[in-house]
């Protein structure tokens, strides 16, 4: 339940051109605008077949209009039942362009697929399977997906998609596996030494440093020349605390690669490492010199020397950006959190004031809050979060609701309950704070006051996806079978308003489920978990599985989240229900 309220915002994300991701496998940028406006986006597709029946004809002139007012939903929608009919790759092709700009991402992922089999040789749809399980976080698929470039000739990104999925925190192993798979049958070329580098990197991450130090070193031998040899090679110095060798591959980099930052960064850590606290800031003087106004290196920088203990070096980097006339958000943060720890506390103070509102705003004042509670100064955090809501009026609500999590924090919920009261009294229609104190109500199990705050926000805004899905999520899950009619009609007009959203597809199948229909069920819960894999959505797939007699699937879905996740209080509440459930070993 605590994800289905917590979590219930809807899901935004505008899907640039389909070139874009055709370009490589690197994940779509978020962003709220509205797609590209052309008058027809479609112009540059693949031309439709000749030899169509009446229906089928109907049908293409139907999503060649909808295309062209801008419905593209309906536009891929219909060029992907005429390629499945017709099997045309050029119509399948033509689906995911439209799907690109509708921000359809389930759709355009189908299309996608179908366009990939109808034609296995084409290196496009797999690019772009690939942007999309990179974007959902799958980077098996997205792995499998690039060797399918390479095998087709395409360029070879494995070692900068393996990079991706390890900052990640993917599990290394099945990468792993697929990648020794791959180099069983993979000539000696340029693609095949950076999936040895990919490998190595997957080898150091599953603790194989010696099967990765063999491979680096066979790689030495035959590729010297490749700058991720030796990046590969001073990462793994560094994992095995061995400084001097670090330096030493960072220097070859460096001569292989005279222009790449990442070999002076590893040089100036190797040496602070060292203990050479000179001879790094020499290394960081040049980089910085090469990179004149690269606040965002300074900034690293700062956070390298900080990592290492050298607090003074830290901060010569990052006062000169304080001193800019717009200073950069992180280093406020910065200075202000090392005044923090130094006890300086008006210092600190001052730094995160100057956060401006469009970035790390409410960080700041967390930060600032916490820091002046810690020193026994709680009426002095409530009086600077006062001052802030009037300096920054367009923020009142999200420092309301900074106010209240601090004060429950305390175990202050008597005054937390007082200000969003008073706040409310203020601003009757605020949704933000309405749902804040309806999942207050929530938790301290008054479902009607829960009901009576979700209501007003539906009164004010009949549009509110996030208080249709919660409110009808709650009805489903905690009230009574009577309003389960009720329920499915909330939330049915949530997923009218936000149709791809994963917890509204949860509750769209967990409805369903309720109402004794667990294989209409399943579809919803199967789409809902593959674009948001958390615990509760796996706890109810899970259940509709066993359900339908599907045992050593739900069993498998268990253990994975189990192994996966630290926290699973869904999944422990299903295995108490469900004990035969629980896999063979269940991990610590």
């Amino acid at each position: 339940m605590a994800r289905a309220l917590d979590s219930l915002t809807p899901l935004s994300l505008a899907t640039p051109a389909l070139a874009l991701l055709l370009a490589g496998c690197q994940a779509w940028p978020l962003d709220d605008g509205a797609p590209p406006v052309m008058e027809d986006p479609l112009v540059g597709a693949p031309p439709i077949e000749q030899g169509l029946d009446a229906e089928g004809l109907a049908g293409l002139i139907t999503a060649e209009l909808a295309g062209q007012r801008g419905d593209y939903r309906r536009a891929a929608e219909g060029y992907l039942t005429a390629s499945q009919r017709y099997r045309s790759a050029g119509l399948a092709e033509r689906a995911a362009l439209a799907a690109s700009f509708g921000n359809e991402r389930e759709l355009l992922d189908r299309a996608a697929r179908e366009w990939q089999g109808l034609a296995p040789d084409s290196v496009a749809p797999a690019r772009l399977l690939a942007g999309l399980a990179v974007q959902r976080g799958d980077w098996d698929e997205a792995l499998r997906q690039r060797l399918a470039v390479v095998r087709e000739g395409g360029d070879s990104e494995i070692s900068s998609l393996v990079e991706a999925a390890l900052a990640a925190n993917a599990d290394p192993a099945p990468l792993l596996a697929r990648l020794r798979d791959h180099l069983d049958t993979t000539p000696e070329d340029a693609r095949r030494h950076d999936a040895e580098l990919a490998t190595a990197m997957l080898e150091v991450a599953a603790g194989e440093t010696t099967a990765a130090r063999r491979r680096l070193a066979r790689l030495d031998a035959r590729a010297p020349e490749l700058p991720a040899l030796w990046l590969t090679r001073a990462r793994l110095a560094q994992e095995a605390d061995d400084p001097h060798a670090a330096r030493a591959a960072a220097r070859r980099g460096l001569a292989v690669s005279p222009d790449d930052a990442r070999f002076i960064l590893l040089l100036a850590q190797s040496e602070l490492r060292l203990g050479n606290v000179a001879a790094a800031e020499v290394q960081t003087e040049a980089l910085l010199e090469k990179h004149t106004g690269d606040n965002a290196l300074r900034i690293g920088l700062a956070r390298l020397y900080l990592e290492e203990g050298h607090r003074e070096p830290a901060r010569r980097l990052l006062l000169p950006l304080a001193a800019l006339p717009e200073p950069p958000a992180e280093a406020l943060l910065l200075l202000g959190d090392m005044s923090r720890d130094e006890g300086e506390i008006d210092n600190a103070l001052l730094y995160y004031r100057q956060v401006p509102a469009e970035e790390a705003f409410l960080l700041s004042r967390l930060r600032a809050a916490e820091m002046l509670m810690e020193n026994d100064r709680l009426n002095d955090a409530r009086a600077f979060l006062r001052s802030e809501r009037l300096r920054h009026a367009d923020s009142h609500s999200d420092l309301v609701a900074l106010e209240v999590e601090l004060l429950d924090r305390e175990g202050l919920d008597d005054a937390a309950d007082a200000l969003l009261d008073r706040e409310l009294t203020r601003a009757p229609a605020d949704e933000q704070l309405l749902y804040l104190r309806g999942m207050r109500a929530w938790e301290a199990g008054d479902l009607d006051g829960m009901e009576r705050d979700l209501r007003r926000i539906i009164e004010h805004n009949p549009d509110s996806a996030l208080a249709l899905n919660a409110l009808g999520y709650t009805l489903v899950d905690q009230g009574p079978r009577t309003r389960l009619d009720e329920a499915r009609e909330l939330i049915e007009r949530a997923h009218a308003l936000d149709p791809d959203s994963p917890a509204i597809l949860d509750s769209l199948g967990w409805v369903h489920y309720r109402e004794g229909d667990p294989q209409g069920a399943l579809p919803w819960l199967e789409r809902a978990y593959r674009a948001m894999p958390d615990q509760e959505i796996a706890a109810h797939l899970a259940e509709v599985l066993w359900t339908l007699d599907r045992r050593d699937e739900a069993r498998e879905l268990v253990r994975e989240v189990l192994e996966r996740l630290d926290e699973h209080p869904q999944i422990d509440d299903l295995l108490r229900r469900i004990p035969e459930l629980a896999p063979a070993a269940i991990p610590n």
